[in-house]
C-alpha cells in the first residue's frame, strides 16, 4: 500500500467554506479515458460520490460550459498519448481552479496506478490521486483533501473491495455492463494492463447473476459480461467450463433478453462457450475476438499463447455454429520487428477472416513493458504506411458485409445518443442483434419507440460503418419494461433520483460522453 499527502498550492480547499447546512450539494463531473471496464468503474464513482452527497453536474440545469466543483478523471494507460492527453486535460483546468476555491480536481484509474506521485508533482493543483484497488476511497480522500488542505495519494497494491459491491450510477436505463472478474494473468509483452490491474479475481457465479436479475428487476434488457479475459473466468475457483455455465445460466433469467461479453482471449476460447453461444436464445450473435497479429512470429514475440491457424479455427467454428455471428476484433500494426512478411500473415488472416469491423492500433512503446525495450523498433513512416493499408482492407470488408445485411428483417433495441446525425436525417438509433449500427426512420403517423424499446426494421442500405434502415414494409414497435424504466427516469425530478443507485442517467439528459481511446476505422 502506498499513501502520500503532498502539499497543496493556494488557492486551495482550506478557503473558507459556506456553511454545509445551508449550502448547495456539490456537483461532480467523471471524465471517462479508455476501456469498457473504465467506463464501468466510472459508474461505480458516481455512484459513490452521490451516496456520499455530490450531484451530477447536468442534474443541476447548470450553463453549458460551467464546470463542477470536484471533476474526476477516471484515465487509461494502454496508449502511448494516455499521458499527453490527461496532462493536458488537467493543465486547462488550472486556471480554472485558480478562479474557483474549493474545486477539486481527482485523477483515479490505471495512469494513476502507474504514475502514482508524479501526478502531483507535475499537476500540483491536483487533490486526489487513487488507484485501480481503491476506487470505493475516492469520497473519503476528497473530504480528508479539503480538510487536511493537502493532496492525497492512496495507491493500494491489490484489490480492496470488489467494484460490484460499490454503489452505481448506471448511464443507462435499458443496458448494463456486469463485472464477472477483474484484472488478467497473463503476460503479454506489449501491454501494462496486468501490472496495474492486478492478477485474475472471480466474483461467485450467484453473486453475478443475483446482479443481473436485480438489473432486469429495473427494466435493463440487454447485460454485457465483462472481464479483462473474459472467458478465463473460474480460473480461481477451479472451473475451467465456468463461463460456458454462466452464459446458460443468464439464459434461465426472466426478461433478460440480450446477453453479451467482452472480450476473450483465443488462447482460452473452447467449444463449451461456443455451444453456449448457439443454444442460448438470449446470448447475442456477437463475438469480439482479440486476433493482435496474424504471423505466428509475431505471435511468439507478443507472448500471446495461440497461433493463426488456432485463430481461424475458431471463427470457422463460430460461423459453423451461428451463421450469422458477426466478429469484431483488435489489431496491432508494427509491433517490434515486424517485417513486411508478417504484415502481410495479418492482412491474410483479415481477409480470411472476414471481420465486421477491427479496432487497429499502432504499436507505441509503454515504459515498464518488455516490447518497449525489444530491439528492431519499426520506423514510424512504415508502421503508418502498414496502418493505412490494414484500415483500407477492413474497410472494403466491413462494407461487403453491410451490404450483405441489405433486405434482413432484424429486431434493432433502439439507443439514446448513437447517431451524431440523427436530428438532420429525422432518425433513430439502435443495435441489432449482431450489434451493428442501425440508423432507421420511423413511418409517417406511426407510434415513435422510446429508447430501450425494439423496432423491427428492414434494412435497406450497408455504409462502411453502419446499417440504414428507411423502408416500412415489416415495421413493428414493441414497447418494453427498460422503455418504461426510460421514460420514468425521464419524468423523475432530479431531488427524486436514488444517491448513487439504480441504473440512472439524469432526468431529460443523455449518458456523458465517453472518450475510448481507440481509433476509428475511417481513414
Amino acid at each position: 500500500m502506498s499513501t502520500s499527502t503532498l502539499p497543496q498550492p493556494a488557492p486551495g480547499p482550506s478557503e473558507p467554506r459556506p456553511d454545509e447546512s445551508t449550502a448547495p450539494a456539490r456537483t461532480y463531473e467523471v471524465r471517462t479515458f479508455g476501456c469498457q471496464m473504465n467506463v464501468h468503474d466510472s459508474e461505480r464513482l458516481s455512484g459513490l460520490l452521490e451516496a456520499a452527497g455530490y450531484v451530477r453536474l447536468d442534474e443541476r440545469g447548470t450553463a453549458a460550459g460551467t464546470d463542477a466543483d470536484v471533476v474526476v478523471f477516471n484515465t487509461c494507460a494502454v496508449r502511448e498519448n494516455a499521458d499527453n492527453k490527461l496532462y493536458g486535460n488537467l493543465g486547462h483546468l488550472a486556471p480554472v481552479k485558480a478562479r474557483r476555491p474549493g474545486m477539486q480536481i481527482a485523477v483515479g484509474g490505471c495512469l494513476a496506478q502507474k504514475d502514482r506521485g508524479e501526478i502531483v508533482r507535475r499537476a500540483p493543483w491536483v487533490d486526489v490521486v487513487f488507484g485501480t484497488h481503491n476506487v470505493g476511497s475516492l469520497p473519503a480522500l476528497l473530504e480528508r483533501a479539503r480538510h487536511n488542505a493537502e493532496a492525497q495519494v492512496e495507491i493500494l497494491e491489490s484489490l480492496e473491495v470488489f467494484p460490484s459491491t460499490l454503489p452505481t450510477r448506471r448511464d443507462s436505463a435499458y443496458a448494463a455492463w456486469v463485472s464477472v472478474s477483474v484484472g488478467c494473468n497473463n503476460t503479454c509483452t506489449f501491454c501494462i494492463v496486468p501490472s496495474l490491474r492486478g492478477t485474475e479475481k472471480d466474483r461467485r457465479p450467484g453473486d453475478i447473476l443475483a446482479e443481473v436479475e436485480a438489473l432486469v428487476g429495473e427494466g435493463v434488457l440487454e447485460v454485457t459480461l465483462l472481464g479483462q479475459n473474459v472467458n478465463t473466468y473460474g480460473v480461481e475457483f477451479g472451473d475451467r467450463l465456468a463461463f460456458g455455465k454462466l452464459l446458460r445460466a443468464c439464459g434461465g433469467i426472466e426478461g433478460l433478453e440480450r446477453v453479451r461479453f467482452t472480450s476473450p482471449h483465443p488462447s482460452s476460447f473452447t467449444d463449451d462457450v461456443v455451444d453456449a453461444m448457439a443454444e442460448t436464445p438470449n446470448v447475442m450473435p456477437s463475438l469480439h475476438m482479440p486476433l493482435q497479429s496474424g504471423s505466428d512470429r509475431v505471435l511468439r514475440a507478443m507472448r500471446r499463447s495461440y497461433r493463426s491457424a488456432r485463430f481461424l479455427s475458431i471463427i470457422d467454428r463460430v460461423r459453423a455454429s451461428i451463421p450469422d455471428a458477426a466478429i469484431t476484433t483488435d489489431i496491432i500494426v508494427g509491433f517490434p520487428g515486424e517485417t513486411e512478411e508478417d504484415f502481410q500473415a495479418t492482412l491474410d488472416v483479415v481477409a480470411a477472416s472476414r471481420f465486421s469491423s477491427a479496432f487497429t492500433f499502432q504499436y507505441s512503446p509503454r515504459p515498464g513493458t518488455p516490447a518497449a525495450t525489444m530491439p528492431d523498433q519499426v520506423p514510424k513512416a512504415v508502421v503508418q504506411e502498414r496502418y493505412e493499408r490494414l484500415v483500407a482492407l477492413q474497410d472494403e470488408i466491413s462494407w461487403a458485409e453491410n451490404r450483405a445485411q441489405v433486405g434482413r428483417t432484424l429486431d434493432v433495441l433502439v439507443a439514446e445518443g448513437e447517431g451524431r446525425k440523427d436530428t438532420a436525417t429525422r432518425r433513430l438509433s439502435g443495435r441489432a442483434p449482431d450489434n451493428r449500427l442501425v440508423h432507421f426512420s420511423v413511418p409517417e403517423g406511426s407510434e415513435v419507440p422510446r429508447p430501450g424499446d425494439m423496432a423491427t426494421v428492414t434494412i435497406t442500405r450497408g455504409a462502411p460503418h453502419h446499417l440504414e434502415a428507411d423502408v416500412h414494409a415489416a415495421w413493428a414497435v414493441r414497447s418494453t419494461r427498460a422503455g418504461d424504466a426510460w421514460q420514468a427516469r425521464q419524468q423523475r425530478p432530479a431531488a427524486e433520483e436514488p444517491a448513487g443507485g439504480g441504473c440512472g442517467a439524469p432526468p431529460g439528459a443523455g449518458p456523458r460522453p465517453v472518450s475510448l481511446g481507440l481509433p476509428s476505422l475511417r481513414r
